[in-house]
């Protein structure tokens, strides 16, 4: 029967003190091969937290390390390179994103995505960007969603 850890750790900085080694230590496996898989597999998320879950079989010692994304507001933040977003947004705007960086912020997300293709996850992205107060291409959220839905950026939003 194999045993589920799952934690929450910084990008491509996770050590096997807390909350990692305590857990994983009773289990006899290796942990800084873990470590180091864990940190490899998080590297482009430094600097936030990321949750991982670990699966261990006890028996064979064998590991699977599955990560999951940061939220989409905490991905725009970083790529705009701020703490925080504008609070009430009529009031300012905590930034500006291309639909490049829209695009880059929908690779990361992918898998965790409801959108059917690349253009209905960007409105998820470009969604969430309202809530955080910020603008893309220079242009508020709402009218961006009609022009993805216009096809305005579909040279962009081209499935890779």
């Amino acid at each position: 029967m194999t045993e589920t850890v799952e934690a929450l750790v910084e990008g491509g900085k996770a050590t096997p003190g807390p909350p990692l080694g305590p857990v994983l230590g009773p289990l006899g496996v290796n942990i800084p091969k873990i470590i180091q898989t864990i940190n490899e597999k998080t590297k482009n998320f430094a600097g936030m937290k990321v949750p991982v879950k670990i699966t261990v079989d006890p028996k064979t010692k064998s590991f699977e390390i599955s990560v999951g994304t940061p939220p989409a507001s905490a991905l725009i933040l970083k790529e705009l390179g701020v703490e925080k977003g504008a609070g009430k947004k009529s009031e300012k705007i905590a930034g500006n994103l291309s639909m490049q960086q829209i695009k880059k912020i929908v690779e990361m997300k992918k898998d965790s995505l409801l959108g059917a293709n690349i253009k209905k996850m960007a409105k998820e992205i470009v969604g969430t960007c309202v809530s955080v107060g910020v603008t893309i291409e220079n242009k508020e959220p709402k009218d961006v969603l009609k022009e993805i839905d216009e096809g305005k950026y579909d040279d962009v939003l081209k499935e890779t």
